[in-house]
């Protein structure tokens, strides 16, 4: 269950797309998505409770009734609920726990605290802070995309919190479907250095920084903007796409690139990154957040956060590397540890031992129960 189901990305939506596909492919297990979202061609099946729109919140909606919500999940007879943000979906969950004693499990896709302390400062930190450990107080486990969340969250209080990765598809993401015309449709000269970002254009992402970054730099350095949420600078070195569906389209665009550069600081985990690196793109990255524990020298370069110089001067940087070289090397560490046939596995074992620790303490009670 999730309201972090927009209609245009974000990495929940990609991640449970993934796992819905997955799993159907495995009669044996029956998936359900609830979400308070609306419903566009092309999307997995999932179950839609009536639900408003969170205004500036990226096209998220959330569900208008907790009791309305709970009598549909209740409808459905899950053995197992996972949900994917800690709000109304959260509190259905822990009140069918407490009427069933079904597992239930959260995934913590996005830093609450940071993106309200950001926005609102650090009465609003403190205050998420303490609605995470009284909300999570409730869940058998709590899983974290990236090591870092993982120790905040451990730092809150919160019990049984455990590192758990998402991926890609190696096979939507490409270099295969390298688009060799997009150089020639954006107008670029021969010698342009292309570098992109992918994402939503939200105020955490940084975005004014890497303009800035770009700008300095001067030609032949120019930047493709993929995606929406907001107004972006208009300049002769950048170029504006919109948000695309199709991931082998979003893959062929990357892949023309010579390197993604992402400049969020407060990434949970920072999917972008990997899939620019499926698609055979090195990767300038931020040294904070998730997007830390992915790029390495192997695959691209970290720089300071929070400055235009240090972006330029990286980019600079990585142009004296051999960047067809770092793009293979990215494909290959992805292939190896983050395809989706990995990563899902190991969420299916979290579940397992989840119905394995239910079963114990049910034979434990009812042994309880025998020796009155």
């Amino acid at each position: 269950m999730t309201m972090f189901y927009a209609m245009e990305g974000g990495g929940v939506r990609t991640y449970l797309t993934a796992k819905s596909r997955w799993l159907a492919q495995r009669p044996q297990i029956r998936h359900t998505l609830v979400a308070s979202a609306l419903r566009k061609p092309g999307d997995c099946a999932f179950v839609a409770v009536p639900s408003a729109p969170l205004l500036a919140f990226g096209g998220y909606r959330f569900p208008r009734s907790i009791g309305a919500t709970t009598r549909t999940v209740n409808m459905l007879g899950p053995s197992l609920i996972e949900v994917g943000d800690p709000y109304q979906f959260a509190w259905v969950a822990a009140r069918i726990k407490r009427a069933t004693g079904i597992p239930i499990v959260a995934y913590y896709h996005s830093d609450i605290p940071c993106v309200l302390g950001s926005r609102f400062g650090r009465l609003a930190r403190g205050a998420a802070q303490r609605y995470l450990q009284m909300v999570y107080r409730h869940f058998d486990l709590v899983l974290a995309p990236s090591r870092r969340m993982t120790d905040y969250l451990r730092g809150l209080g919160i019990r049984r919190v455990l590192h758990q990765p998402l991926g890609v598809d190696t096979t939507q993401f490409s270099p295969v479907y390298r688009d060799t015309t997009l150089r020639q449709r954006l107008g670029l000269a021969p010698g342009t250095r292309l570098l992109v970002y992918a994402g939503r254009f939200t105020a955490e992402k940084n975005l004014p920084l890497l303009i800035d970054a770009v700008h300095a730099l001067g030609a032949p350095y120019h930047l493709l903007l993929i995606g929406s949420g907001g107004d972006t600078a208009v300049s002769s070195q950048i170029s504006h796409l919109p948000f695309q569906h199709d991931s082998r389209i979003l893959s062929g665009l990357i892949g023309a690139c010579d390197l993604l550069v992402h400049p969020g600081d407060h990434e949970t985990f920072g999917l972008v990154v990997l899939e620019a690196m499926a698609s055979g793109v090195p990767v300038l990255g931020v040294a904070a957040g998730g997007v830390a524990e992915l790029v390495d020298k192997r695959n691209g370069l970290l720089v300071a956060p929070g400055s235009s110089a240090t972006l330029a001067a990286g980019i600079r940087t990585l142009f004296t590397q051999d960047l067809t070289q770092l793009g293979r090397q990215a494909r290959i560490g992805v292939c190896q540890h983050y395809d989706w046939n990995r990563i899902i596995p190991q969420i299916m074992q979290h579940y397992a031992r989840m119905f394995a620790d239910q079963q114990r303490a049910d034979l434990a009670a009812r042994l309880a129960a025998s020796d009155k």
